[in-house]
């Protein structure tokens, strides 16, 4: 099956956006390992603590949860109860898969781009910084991961629904 210049395009795009974000989650997962293995060695083994090594931690946390959502969805690896589906006709899940797409992840993330874009509107105004004393700057850009994997989300689910499968 040959597919459009405009359809290849886009599901390439979407291929590169979930290299992009599985090298961020992976990046941020070994990142986020090694901050707390250093935090609680000097907390305990040292009586130390360093607020901008624990803030970086709580950044990494925060993009490696945001950006693991659309890395996920990209592998096919949301929940469903197998017990059902594995049982069912592919049509009809690809069906039901678009139906959700429709009625539920287009909707629900696109309402989370739209609920939170004044908040971080204000945030990226004013160079929001850590709430720690002596914390990292830079939160304003942690925030803008929720925006950005919201409308990944929403790329990766068009993209699942685009991609033409093997067995048809």
């Amino acid at each position: 099956m040959t597919l459009s210049r405009p359809l290849s395009a886009y599901l390439a795009f979407c291929r590169w956006l979930d290299r992009a974000a599985l090298a961020l989650c992976i990046s941020a997962g070994l990142f986020l390992t090694g901050a707390v293995l250093a935090i609680v060695v000097l907390r305990y083994g040292f009586g130390m603590g360093f607020i901008q090594l624990q803030d970086a931690a709580g950044y990494a946390f925060a993009v490696l949860v945001a950006f693991s959502l659309p890395v996920t969805l990209a592998r096919n690896g949301h929940v469903r109860v197998e017990a059902i589906s594995e049982r069912l006709p592919t049509a009809y899940l690809r069906a039901a898969d678009a139906v959700a797409l429709v009625l539920f992840l287009i909707p629900v993330f696109g309402l989370m781009i739209r609920a939170y874009w004044p908040e971080l509107a204000y945030s990226w105004s004013i160079r929001e910084g850590s709430v720690e004393t002596g914390g990292m700057p830079g939160l304003y850009l942690v925030k803008t991961a929720l925006p950005v994997a919201a409308a990944m989300m929403i790329l990766q689910g068009i993209a699942q629904l685009l991609t033409p499968r093997v067995s048809e």
